[in-house]
């Protein structure tokens, strides 16, 4: 999950190929969604599935990319304009196997991959540092993008992946034609971290400070499974997923490198561990906060229960055309995966914008 600035062997995932059917089925879902604007920042419904329709994706992909080789998912037309799809922790691509053939239905070329310690992702070189930051994680999909010779795309996502729309947005804006961020602006920086936080949105943070230590780290390792689930939980309160759903996701938490990356991604951000000197430039860029110019839509789920800003404190993030949308229904933190029409609504109107 994000901070504030100030705040199965894999061989073996199930796949199943997207039939014409179910395409259709998509493409009349998505027609049917009115679009969840929200007025003056009020509380609209979207309408919710009441269960996961889709349980896998298309044969994943691999690609080397930068130091990493990646695993993806792809769906759509490969001439259609480009979506890329970014998950957060702990979380995976199946947070996305509902928007995926919406998105694919109405013309676009979805592109979902694995970030970083993640399912099938790997790095290409054991030397390379495993190195979480918020800069090495958004060069890594412009190298996917590089890799795909995609110019440019619309990136959508939540918790790291909204920070990751949001790295891309600033640093790399004529690679991002449009972003779609969940709970906002979510670029930080060591330095803008230490800053004591009251006592009670301090104990929001508990993983945070778990992960700082030793023990921490053993226990996030011996406890893997059980940790994220927890993590679930309290992230969706209202979010009565099953068990099939979760191991889903589970199994891409055995990427041999997910502990090292995700206990280095959060010591980074509390200044706790170094980053890599080649990306301190680009650091340098992030920390002093800089403005999201491309078009932009954020959102929240009304019952998100990771500790996120309110919508006005980012507003001033953005410059050009915005819109901040607030899911009503129970929608907690897994924004895609639980209200994934509202998501993918909030993707085909940016694009338009």
């Amino acid at each position: 999950m994000e901070t504030l600035e100030k705040p199965e062997d894999f061989n073996s995932q199930r796949r199943r190929l997207f039939g014409v059917a179910a395409v259709t089925i998509a493409a009349a879902q998505l027609g049917s969604v009115v679009a969840a604007r929200a007025q003056a920042g009020g509380p609209v419904q979207p309408l919710l599935p009441t269960f996961s329709a889709n349980t896998s994706f298309d044969a994943l992909k691999q690609i080397n990319a930068g130091v990493l080789n990646i695993g993806y998912a792809e769906a759509g037309p490969a001439d259609g304009p480009v979506v890329i799809l970014l998950h957060g922790w702990p979380y995976d691509i199946y947070s996305f196997v509902d928007v995926t053939p919406l998105l694919a239905a109405k013309g676009y070329r979805v592109i979902v991959p694995y970030l970083r310690g993640y399912g099938t992702t790997s790095f290409l070189s054991s030397a390379t540092m495993r190195n979480a930051q918020q800069s090495a994680v958004g060069l890594d999909i412009i190298a996917l993008m590089d890799a795909l010779k995609i110019q440019k795309a619309t990136v959508a996502g939540f918790d790291w992946g909204a920070r990751t729309a949001d790295v891309m947005a600033v640093l790399w804006p004529e690679r991002c034609k449009a972003i779609v961020s969940v709970s906002g602006y979510l670029i930080s920086s060591p330095a803008g971290n230490q800053t004591p936080l009251p006592p009670q949105a301090a104990s929001a943070f508990w993983y945070q400070y778990y992960f700082a230590t030793e023990v921490g780290k053993v226990g996030y390792a011996k406890y893997l499974h059980e940790f994220n689930e927890f993590i679930w939980r309290q992230a969706s309160p209202k979010w009565n997923f099953d068990d099939a759903t979760y191991n889903r996701t589970a199994a891409s938490f055995n990427n041999p490198d997910h502990v090292d990356l995700v206990m280095h991604d959060y010591r980074w951000r509390l200044g706790l561990a170094d980053g890599e000197r080649k990306y301190d430039d680009l650091e340098k860029r992030l920390a002093a906060l800089p403005v999201v110019t491309v078009p932009a839509i954020t959102m929240e789920g009304d019952s998100n229960g990771a500790i996120h800003a309110p919508s006005t404190a980012y507003r001033g993030k953005f410059s050009g055309k915005y819109e901040h949308r607030l899911i009503t229904g129970g929608v907690g933190h897994n924004l895609p995966q639980e209200a994934p029409q509202a998501f993918a609504q909030a993707i085909v109107d940016v694009d338009a914008a």
